[in-house]
């Protein structure tokens, strides 16, 4: 019989919710964006986990098209003053980027652990 989970929905709920990949009982973060050395549940060394500036990148293209999109649907319907403009979207812009960081860097942790994704080796050419 099939199993009723899809093979990603697993990992990509224990990376949204930031648990660890393996057991998704244990916490991964420690702190903000810190993660922990390891997972107190089962153990599992993070030493792994890289995901670079991948979770900053999508957060800022997709909150800063969402930011843009309400900005410019703002002033063509409104047409406020750019003071307002400014109480408006700089808290939005944090919000929307600042708010999914950790659920994306999660996220993208887990499907790296999912997937067994490593730095790529370079072979040795061995002379024919």
């Amino acid at each position: 019989m099939a199993d009723p989970v899809a093979p990603t929905a697993l990992p990509i709920a224990r990376g949204l919710l930031g648990r660890c990949p393996a057991c998704g009982q244990g916490r991964l973060f420690q702190g903000f964006l810190g993660l922990r050395p390891a997972c107190e549940t089962c153990g599992l060394d993070f030493g792994f986990a890289d995901s670079g500036d991948g979770p900053a990148v999508f957060a800022i293209l997709i909150g800063g098209a969402l930011v843009v999109f309400a900005a410019l649907l703002t002033e063509v319907v409104y047409q406020p003053p750019y003071w307002l403009h400014a109480a408006l979207w700089v808290p939005g812009v944090l919000l929307v980027t600042l708010g999914p960081l950790r659920p994306i860097k999660g996220l993208l942790i887990a499907l790296q652990y999912h997937h067994k994704a490593s730095e790529g080796r370079r072979e040795r050419q061995r002379d024919a």
